[in-house]
């Protein structure tokens, strides 16, 4: 983190809370406005390092967490995770060994910002895009997601698609967002997932 953020009332908050990064604060604001996770859930998190996120959804659920990411994790004690790129097939495959099933699917990921907006916002947009196949292949019916996203000239295209995916969207932006940022975060419920194939069913004999 830039030394210009070591004195940010919430990353100093995080700290004193025992979290890795001012993120867990975010995720703890949005889970109480939008209490999307249950007991029992098994949370994806995509895009985890350094873990912050993880570290709060170990407090809020006893299920499966497991978190990808390009860059290594530190250990949390009852989490599994994941060094690579969470679209690759390989590692998708992992996460199904991993996880017998996936109620919930979060995201803080963003690229590396170049300081050009839309340029940025551009490449934020594919990342999004790119969890949201994630979602779409792993996550149950009826399963959650929360997804960091930018505003701009893409995002309500985004938030579109995700509408076709989940029976209620809605966006969020948290407090403790640093002023000026185009951060947002996508809260969609209840996933309308994939119909099941006619010819499976009868290859079950279920038809």
């Amino acid at each position: 983190m830039g030394s210009q953020w070591s004195k940010d009332k919430a990353y100093v908050q995080a700290k004193k809370s025992g979290y890795r990064s001012r993120a867990a604060l975010k995720l703890k604001e949005i889970l109480k406005k939008n209490p999307v996770i249950r007991p029992d859930d098994n949370i994806l998190d995509l895009g985890a390092a350094p873990g912050s996120w993880l570290q709060v959804l170990r407090e809020m659920t006893d299920g499966i967490l497991v978190g990808v990411d390009l860059n290594p994790i530190n250990p949390i004690p009852g989490v599994t995770t994941i060094i690579g790129d969470f679209s690759d097939p390989v590692i998708i495959a992992r996460i199904r060994e991993l996880m017998p099933e996936v109620n919930g699917v979060v995201c803080d990921a963003s690229p590396k910002l170049s300081g050009q907006r839309s340029y940025d916002q551009a490449r934020a947009i594919d990342l999004n895009q790119q969890a949201l196949r994630v979602t779409q292949t792993l996550l149950k019916r009826g399963g959650n997601l929360i997804l960091k996203s930018f505003q701009g000239e893409d995002f309500s295209w985004f938030y579109n698609q995700v509408k076709m995916d989940f029976y209620s969207v809605k966006t969020y932006k948290a407090q403790s967002t640093r002023k000026g940022s185009t951060e947002m975060y996508i809260i969609a419920k209840n996933f309308i997932g994939n119909e099941p194939d006619p010819e499976e069913n009868q290859a079950d004999g279920s038809a």
